[in-house]
């Protein structure tokens, strides 16, 4: 995680690399992917399964300030804030891009939205790997990992016919929290 950190985590244009260096000049033939001009798709931009899997991994060890961080990070409504950040990324801030350039002259450029993959992913990981919320077989579970800054959160769920209306506290600060079960 380490490695990622020094290598792939841009946090100036707020994407989580595939892999760094791109391909460019080099013997090697990692198939399509050097296809893409470096720093564009998966040729070293930011693959946002990949990204998500990143987040998911943080939220697995136990690092929730840093999955919290990294998830509003990848979030497109982060790549536009400001009109610049807007002009920048050039493509729909309510939808997931697939990937975000991580070359020079277009970095933090949002390419190919509508996605599913990718929205299915960033759901995942928000919802159940840093909030915690899993239904399994009818049983709802809660394993969050979340930010050590957050107070409280609230889950308004529907299951079925019925409405949860889930309060979490965090008056000690904690990254994570004990399992809790709660049957249908």
């Amino acid at each position: 995680m380490q490695s990622l950190e020094n290598h792939l985590i841009d946090v100036e244009n707020g994407i989580i690399k595939l892999l760094d260096p791109p391909f460019d000049k080099t013997k090697l033939e990692p198939g399509y992917i050097k296809a893409y001009l470096p720093g564009v798709r998966e040729n070293g931009g930011q693959y946002t399964h990949a990204a998500m899997w990143a987040i998911i991994a943080y939220s697995k060890l136990g690092f929730g300030d840093k999955a919290v961080e990294y998830y509003r990070m990848v979030n497109p409504i982060e790549h536009s804030r400001t009109k610049e950040a807007a002009r920048k990324y050039k493509v729909e801030p309510y939808v997931i891009a697939a990937d975000v350039y991580g070359a020079k002259n277009l970095q933090g450029r949002g390419g190919w939205t509508w996605y599913t993959g990718s929205s299915s992913w960033f759901l995942k990981a928000g919802l159940e790997d840093i909030l915690g919320l899993k239904v399994e077989k009818g049983i709802l579970k809660f394993d969050p990992c979340i930010s050590s800054k957050w107070e409280e959160y609230s889950i308004r769920y529907r299951y079925k016919t019925s409405i949860y209306n889930i309060q979490v506290k965090n008056p000690e600060g904690k990254c994570t929290r004990r399992r809790s079960k709660v049957l249908f």
